[in-house]
């Protein structure tokens, strides 16, 4: 591995192998009494972690040598264009509209898909301007810890993996419906019922086959997708045109069946449908331009997404009573009740179709994702390989598929969804955060006092923001809360607004309205987030908790001796470099 060696050397080794060393090479796992030397020392590693910060040229270049290879740069604006629509539509506007119409929002899930859409928007605005001067494959990996540090990437980088393998096994879920709507039966009847489970095996076969292309080839991945995408486009349309001319405007009313909390409470959960253009950043090692084009397939690809999302849960609830709807294949199920059978078998093939998409663009970015946190140490660097011949991450991909598929097998859409969006709404928080940061704070530039005082205005941000989100759940009609948190909220903004000045100022491209409009997308975010039900935070927290117990163990010793490793390295690198001066002298 290239974890050991000079600095600027790779020796070159067969991609295939599995050796100890390609797993863990650090120091502290040599053997028992390096590794129980390690553990005693814990804390003072944990103290360093914590305020270890990584910067962009670690990120752009030094890291991209634990892959051994390059990745190959074959994307244009066209093919991230495709994927920006492939990666988002698919089970999320075909399967969780109907779901949540009929269980919470009623007609109002336009308002839903409005208010995630804008939070969804906010974090666009946030990931454009890290792509621009970051374009590695780590995305939001990458990005936080470059400006929040180690340990808030790892527990990023484990919600992260979290989300990428939920939300595949979601969408597998999702696809074997829709399949078994298509052969005209039932939602469930492809799976196998075993005790309290429905085994779904088709749904493992179909994250196998799209992980299959993606490791092939990066640029043949691109070509299917964009036709399989127009088609689907096609698809939408007609759907769109169809229900709208079936529209009966009483199916509107009542239109708030459930208040403004049944409003908040689906669109915490259709957010899942805008997941995926995150993935867009990770493709930043293969595009050709990604200064230029990631920024404008984000801004431009999730602007028409937004609208598109809105129309179809508008003509949803217009078209058909929001009792009546089919939360397992609401638009299929809608056609056949204005007597056109035929035209749901159009929609299940676009929704199939939309589906697959998204299976591949997601193995394309969940892969990418998780190469840059091997790359770090963070889990096994064996899973950073990129295979000399196709210019892919092959390990990385594979990890990501059994994991999915493992749970795509036993899970159930609904638990997903929610598992899966507190995940996404906590890195898109972060990521705002992360944006403020790094306007704000410039390491060895920053004054002390103005460090501390952004520390301040940030905590008062999180603390209003969740205390908004505590009181809506708790008193969805009170409003004396909401006198003492949004002020709050816009007293911590305001103060980074007039008291600090901004350290950074973006190359190409920054986000508009700073402070602003960050703070807002941490403060939606996180109202989002408590707006799900607990039991999606108990898994939520269960999962945190043996992230935390895999950092003490592992992650936290392989980053740290990967760090000093660096350090004697550059010293090394140093010393030599002033002996060669002497010499000639």
């Amino acid at each position: 591995m290239s974890y050991i060696g000079k600095e600027d050397e790779v020796q070159q080794r067969r991609y295939w192998r599995w050796s100890k060393v390609d797993f863990l090479p650090e120091e502290s796992f040599q053997n028992w009494n390096t590794y129980l030397s390690a553990l005693s020392q814990i804390y003072s590693r944990f103290n360093d972690r914590l305020l270890s910060r990584s910067d962009d040229a670690n990120e752009i270049t030094q890291l991209r040598k634990q892959s051994e290879n390059d990745m190959k740069r074959c994307l244009t604006w066209w093919d991230l264009t495709w994927f920006g629509f492939g990666s988002v539509i698919g089970a999320g506007i075909f399967v969780l509209t109907g779901q949540e119409a009929h269980h919470h929002a009623g007609p109002a899930i336009v308002l839903s898909y409005v208010a995630s859409g804008i939070s969804a928007m906010l974090s666009v605005f946030c990931y454009t301007e890290f792509a621009v001067e970051i374009p590695v494959a780590g995305g939001s990996f990458a990005y936080l810890r470059i400006e929040l540090g180690d340990f808030v990437a790892f527990i990023t980088a484990g919600n992260i993996l979290l989300e990428s393998i939920v939300g595949g096994a979601a969408v597998a879920r999702a696809w074997t419906s829709y399949f078994a709507t298509l052969l005209n039966r039932q939602p469930d009847s492809l799976r196998i019922p075993k005790g309290n489970y429905l085994l779904d095996p088709i749904a493992v076969a179909v994250l196998a086959i799209a992980a299959t292309i993606a490791m092939i080839s990066t640029k043949k991945t691109s070509q299917l997708n964009w036709i399989a995408t127009a088609l689907n486009t096609l698809v939408i349309l007609f759907v769109l045109i169809a229900q709208f001319a079936h529209a009966n405007t009483s199916n509107l009313t009542p239109f708030l069946p459930h208040g403004a909390k049944g409003i908040f409470q689906a669109a915490a959960i259709v957010y899942f449908a805008y997941g995926g253009f995150d993935n867009i950043a990770t493709m930043a090692e293969e595009t050709k331009n990604p200064s230029r084009d990631i920024p404008l397939v984000l801004l431009g690809s999730m602007s028409i997404i937004t609208v598109v999302y809105c129309l179809m849960a508008l003509s949803l609830s217009m078209m058909q009573k929001y009792t009546e709807i089919d939360p397992n294949a609401a638009y299929s199920m809608a056609f056949q009740s204005v007597g056109m059978k035929w035209a749901k078998y159009l929609v299940a093939l676009g929704a199939l179709k939309g589906m697959t998409t998204v299976l591949l663009v997601g193995a394309l970015g969940q892969a990418r994702y998780t190469t840059h946190i091997a790359r770090a140490h963070m889990i096994p660097p064996w899973f950073a390989l990129v295979h000399p011949k196709t210019g892919t991450p092959i390990n990385a991909t594979l990890l990501m598929t059994i994991s999915s598929g493992l749970i795509a097998f036993f899970s159930s859409l609904d638990v997903l969804a929610s598992l899966l969006c507190v995940s996404t709404l906590f890195i898109f928080m972060m990521m705002a955060v992360a944006l403020l940061v790094r306007r704000y704070y410039v390491r060895e530039v920053t004054l002390a006092i103005n460090q501390t005082k952004l520390v301040i205005f940030l905590l008062i941000i999180i603390a209003s923001s969740m205390g908004t989100s505590a009181y809506w759940g708790l008193r969805p009609n009170g409003w004396l809360g909401y006198v003492v948190t949004i002020p709050l909220w816009f007293l911590g903004t305001m103060g980074i607004s007039i008291f600090l000045p901004q350290q950074r100022t973006p190359k190409v491209w920054g986000v508009p309205l700073v402070p602003w409009l960050p703070s807002l997308s941490v403060a939606i975010n996180i109202f989002l987030m408590g707006s799900l039900g607990p039991l999606a935070f108990i898994r939520f927290g269960i999962c945190t908790v043996a992230m935390l117990v895999y950092y003490i163990l592992v992650g936290v010793h392989a980053t740290y001796d990967m760090a000093h490793q660096q350090q004697k390295l550059d010293a090394l690198k140093v010393k030599n470099e002033d002996e060669d001066k002497e010499g000639k002298a």
